[in-house]
């Protein structure tokens, strides 16, 4: 007993000498405070040896020191439903949208709309110079009547039976040649009216009035978001799993408010070299008009579920040379101790991990506190 307090006395003297020395030394005792801290280490070191000396003395006395029962916390462990999911980022894109340029060369003359406006499919959206052209169609116009009157002229007299047959054709050729020239034309000239291939709202115009419009140059970008569609890169080892109809999830962190459940409308039947990947699109109704083509979706695919599961909090299960364990209570004869199980585990989700082998129903896992205990070590549930 004595030298239990000469033990005490010095640990508290070591204290407060350390306490000093940390909270009046200056920098530039740093080491003289090491050399100090080195040396009570080395004391308490000493004291612990004469602790477990005492300890040992005092069994032999058919005493034991104080008995600790370390509490933790355990969970029954039940077969239970098990679903996995994974989720890959997508981009929204519009089902309907046009790149508008003129089928032909020509100065843009009018433009009848302007961004933002919603327009129909075949409005009218701007008008290229075609004064050249229309000049040509009517001169043709005076041509084919002259061809008109020669050929009816000519087929009277064929019907009489006077000129010859030649003459005929001739005027019947001409007169066709022309009202084909026409009808080109014609054509021509509509294609100097750019009208909306769909329905939906002028997105941008790219193009001034007096400017030069060119086939492959773009004028005006037309959208309808009213449907769009998300595409998403997937690896190919989920090939297997995903076919046209299976239902995910969509979220978007654009707008955490929305989630949908809605079917694959399409898988890629080429995977990418370059990521090892195949594109997988769903197709949506845009609600309120909120969402926008380029923004970052979420998808979350379903690809696997075990309606009987053994499930144990991912954190719990720790790792060592021989593989991965947990540790569960052992009772024997009322004494609980901890006892370490090796397990195979499989897919993860939501923190919670499937046990395939190692754990039976009805075992008690230990999930808190089992960082704090060893193999045998004694325990109390709380």
């Amino acid at each position: 007993m004595q030298l239990t307090k000469q033990i005490m006395r010095k640990f508290l003297s070591i204290a407060i000498i350390v306490l000093i020395a940390v909270s009046c030394g200056p920098a530039d005792e740093k080491e003289t405070i090491k050399a100090q801290i080195k040396e009570y280490k080395d004391e308490v070191s000493q004291l612990n040896i004469k602790i477990k000396e005492l300890e040992q003395e005092l069994l032999s006395h058919g005493e034991t020191g104080e008995h600790f029962i370390l509490p933790v916390r355990a969970d029954v462990i039940r077969e239970r439903p098990f679903n996995h999911y994974f989720q890959v980022s997508g981009t929204v894109d519009a089902v309907d949208k046009a790149y508008i340029s003129p089928e032909i060369n020509g100065q843009v003359k009018e433009i009848f709309v302007e961004e933002g406006d919603y327009v129909k499919k075949g409005q009218l959206l701007a008008r290229l110079n075609t004064s050249i052209t229309e000049n040509t169609i009517q001169e043709l116009k005076t041509q084919l009547d002259l061809a008109n009157t020669l050929y009816e002229k000519q087929k009277q007299l064929w019907d009489k039976n006077i000129g010859s047959e030649v003459q005929y054709l001739q005027a019947k050729n001409n007169k066709e040649a022309l009202e084909n020239k026409l009808q080109t034309l014609e054509a021509q000239h509509d294609m100097g009216f750019v009208k909306s291939p769909i329905e939906g709202i002028v997105d941008a115009i790219f193009i001034e009035e007096g400017e030069l419009a060119m086939p492959g140059f773009q004028l005006m970008q037309v959208i309808n978001l009213n449907k769009l569609k998300v595409y998403s890169d997937v690896s190919e080892k989920y090939l297997p799993l995903i076919n046209k109809g299976d239902m995910v999830e969509l979220t978007f962190p654009t707008f955490p408010a929305i989630t949908m459940d809605v079917a694959v409308e399409r898988t890629g039947n080429v995977v990418n070299m370059g990521n090892r990947t195949f594109p997988v699109e769903v197709r949506i109704d845009n609600i309120d008009g909120k969402l926008k083509p380029n923004i970052l979706a979420l998808v979350t695919f379903h690809d696997f579920n075990d309606d009987n599961a053994l499930i144990v909090p991912s954190i719990i299960i720790k790792d060592d040379i021989k593989g991965s364990y947990v540790y569960i209570v052992r009772e024997v004869e009322g004494e609980k101790t901890a006892k370490k199980v090796y397990i195979t585990s499989g897919m993860s989700h939501n923190d919670e991990t499937m046990v395939l082998s190692g754990l039976n129903a009805g075992d008690k896992v230990i999930t808190e506190g089992y960082s704090l205990v060893t193999d045998g070590t004694e325990v109390k549930i709380i």
